[in-house]
């Protein structure tokens, strides 16, 4: 399999032979990881659950797990899910990158459909599937919005969208999400939505494509999404998520986790279900992104996001800027090239305000400072 270097790893080599020309702390503002600390009482469940160590977890996940993400999603998105409609995961990467293995095990020639620039777990996915990847183009003309073409989804076997967007920041409105559940069912291919960035919003809730289903496809036919806690409840080491949708088709996938082994420790899952079970944590985590969207809006006057934690500042040369920021400011952020194929994300680098108000304000000043040549 020839796997793609992760953004990452490019970011390394490309700042491998700079150092910084000044006594500055180094301030990283590249990887999507929740810099604020994991909420207390999470990390008490976690702890009076340890002695649970000693027994193996059910690979379909604990019911207290499952009924509090089916309750989540009731409470966040109106929508009432069967038992059958739901499996839990270890987060949202590995079901991205095994369950389009699964989905198009034994197909002639797959073809899956994803944004471009995109989330990598996806490229890789299309990888592992032996499957020929089409790239939906997020530009400013497009509004960074997946485009439809009929001619090209009517030959793909699954698409995967990701509203709201890493790492565009485009989040697709619920009339979107409708038109792209009647395409999967005009031209039978399977729709997943990741959804991982759906909690971190700033003012209106963004709505998950399982909405979308309501009044046109109340069995989900073809339509899956997935999301996790990492994001909203500052806990990427628990490691929880689901996928939510087609019950026929997530009945399969569930006998195929059993093989996998893909169970988290009991003590992670009574933790996750006491995550997944209170709001009140995830506003007050909001907040603070809100209050660093207001920093970059202060600083570099970009717009306020409707949802992500990102800003996708536009650039005249998006590795040279990461390149000069590094060596001068002392502050990484990363090339949007990184993040796509044939030129997308060229011009663009991705900031990630996952830091406290004084990092976050201190790092944005720097750039702004940069961009003014200070």
């Amino acid at each position: 399999m020839d796997f793609q270097p992760y953004p990452f790893e490019k970011l390394n080599i490309l700042l491998s032979h700079v150092s910084p020309k000044n006594g500055l702390k180094e301030l990283p503002l590249t990887i999507g990881e929740p810099q604020f600390e994991t909420p207390q009482f999470i990390q008490e469940a976690l702890k009076n659950n340890a002695h649970l160590l000693n027994k193996y977890p059910k690979i379909a996940g604990e019911q207290i797990l499952r009924d509090s993400q089916i309750d989540f999603i009731k409470k966040r998105f109106s929508v009432k899910l069967k038992q059958n409609e739901l499996v839990t995961t270890l987060g949202t990467r590995e079901a991205l990158f095994n369950l389009p293995q699964f989905l198009l095990f034994g197909k002639q020639d797959p073809i899956i459909a994803y944004p471009n620039p995109f989330y990598q777990i996806y490229e890789g996915a299309a990888i592992a599937s032996k499957a020929k990847s089409v790239y939906l183009n997020l530009t400013e003309e497009n509004g960074f919005k997946p485009p439809i073409d009929e001619s090209v989804l009517g030959k793909c076997d699954l698409v995967i969208l990701n509203s709201p967007s890493n790492p565009t920041a485009s989040v697709m409105n619920i009339d979107e999400l409708k038109i792209w559940v009647e395409l999967a069912l005009k031209h039978n291919f399977i729709l997943i939505n990741d959804e991982c960035y759906s909690e971190i919003y700033t003012k209106t809730p963004p709505p998950s494509l399982l909405e979308a289903c309501v009044g046109i496809n109340e069995d989900f036919k073809n339509i899956l999404v997935l999301n996790s806690i990492s994001k909203r409840s500052c806990a990427p080491s628990l490691r929880s998520g689901f996928v939510a949708g087609d019950a026929k088709l997530l009945q399969g996938y569930a006998k195929y986790r059993t093989y996998a082994g893909c169970a988290a420790p009991l003590p992670i899952q009574l933790a996750a279900a006491k995550a997944w079970s209170d709001e009140l944590h995830v506003e007050k985590v909001r907040q603070k992104y809100i209050k660093n969207f207001e920093i970059a809006n202060e600083l570099l006057k970009t717009p306020i996001n409707e949802a992500t934690f990102y800003i996708w500042f536009k650039v005249q040369d998006d590795e040279a800027f990461a390149k000069k920021l590094y060596e001068r400011k002392n502050v990484k952020v990363l090339p949007g090239s990184y993040l796509g194929r044939r030129k997308a994300g060229k011009g663009y680098v991705r900031i990630a305000l996952v830091s406290d108000e004084a990092d976050t304000r201190e790092a944005l000043r720097r750039i702004a400072d940069f961009k003014k040549g200070v």
